[in-house]
C-alpha cells in the first residue's frame, strides 16, 4: 500500500489531483491511514496508469471515467490499445509538424504532402472510433481535410509560412512583447482553424521543433532570417506559460 504522498511523487501528479479524482469517482483510494491519509494498492495504481495514459491522449475526464468503469473494460487489452493509439497520435502530430514547419520546402511548389496520407489518418480515426467512439477532435481533422486539393494544401502552406516571415520582421524585439505574443496566438489559431486542435501542449512541442535544428530550423530561418526559429520558440514557450490550460 502506498500513501497519497508516495503516489503523488511516483506518478508525477499533485495530491490535489488525486483528491479530485476521488471526488469525481474516477480513482478511489483503497483505504485510509489512522490519520486519515489516502492509501492505494497495486490495483488502483494500475488504474491510475490507464487514467494518465488516457489523459495523454487528451480524453476528457468524464469520458475516461465512463471507459474505465465499463463492465467490458479489459485492462490488458486497453494497455495494448493505448500503446497503439499513442503511436498513431505521435505519427499524426509529426505529420502536422512537418507541414507546419515547411520541412524540406524548396519553395511552395515543391512542398511534400505525402505526410498527409489519408490512409493513415483514416486508420487513426477508425481505431479511435472503434475503441472509444468518435470525438470532436477526430471529426474536426477529417472534416477540414476531406475536400482539399493539393493546390489547396499548397496555398495553406504558403500562407502559414508568411507568419514566420512576419516573425522575422520583429525577431529583434523581446519574445514576451505584445507583437510576439500576438503572432504566437495567430500561429496557434491558424493551425487550429486549418488542421487540428492546436492546444498549448502541442504548440509548445511545435516551438521546440522549430528551434531544434535541421530542416525545421533552416526553413523557418530562410523565411524570416537567421534566428527566427529560436525567436518564435521562445515566444511560444512564454505564451504557453502565460496561458495555461487545465
Amino acid at each position: 500500500m502506498m500513501t497519497v504522498h508516495e503516489v503523488s511523487k511516483l506518478a508525477g501528479v499533485s495530491i490535489r489531483t488525486l483528491q479530485y479524482y476521488d471526488q469525481i469517482g474516477l480513482l478511489h483510494p483503497t483505504g485510509y491511514t489512522d490519520a486519515g491519509y489516502r492509501l492505494y494498492d497495486d490495483t488502483e495504481l494500475e488504474r491510475l496508469q490507464h487514467i494518465l495514459l488516457f489523459r495523454e491522449l487528451e480524453f476528457p475526464l468524464k469520458d475516461i471515467k465512463k471507459i474505465i468503469n465499463s463492465p467490458d473494460f479489459d485492462r490488458s487489452k486497453a494497455l495494448e490499445q493505448q500503446i497503439e493509439l499513442l503511436k498513431l497520435k505521435k505519427e499524426h502530430i509529426e505529420n502536422l509538424m512537418n507541414f507546419a514547419l515547411g520541412i524540406k520546402m524548396l519553395g511552395v511548389k515543391h512542398m511534400d504532402f505525402k505526410a498527409f496520407d489519408r490512409s493513415k489518418l483514416d486508420e487513426y480515426s477508425r481505431q479511435a472510433k472503434e475503441l472509444y467512439g468518435n470525438t470532436p477532435e477526430y471529426e474536426q481533422m477529417q472534416e477540414k481535410q476531406k475536400n482539399r486539393t493539393e493546390d489547396d494544401e499548397k496555398i495553406l502552406a504558403d500562407r502559414f509560412m508568411l507568419l514566420f516571415k512576419e516573425a522575422g520582421e520583429i525577431k529583434d524585439k523581446d519574445s514576451a512583447s505584445p507583437e510576439a505574443q500576438n503572432l504566437v496566438k495567430r500561429i496557434q489559431e491558424y493551425i487550429t482553424e486549418n488542421f487540428y486542435n492546436c492546444n498549448n501542449k502541442i504548440l509548445s512541442g511545435l516551438g521546440k521543433m522549430y528551434s531544434g535544428g535541421g530542416d525545421f530550423t533552416r526553413n523557418i530561418d530562410e523565411c524570416g532570417g537567421e534566428g527566427t526559429a529560436v525567436f518564435v520558440d521562445n515566444a511560444i514557450q512564454i505564451y504557453c506559460e502565460n496561458n495555461s490550460e487545465d
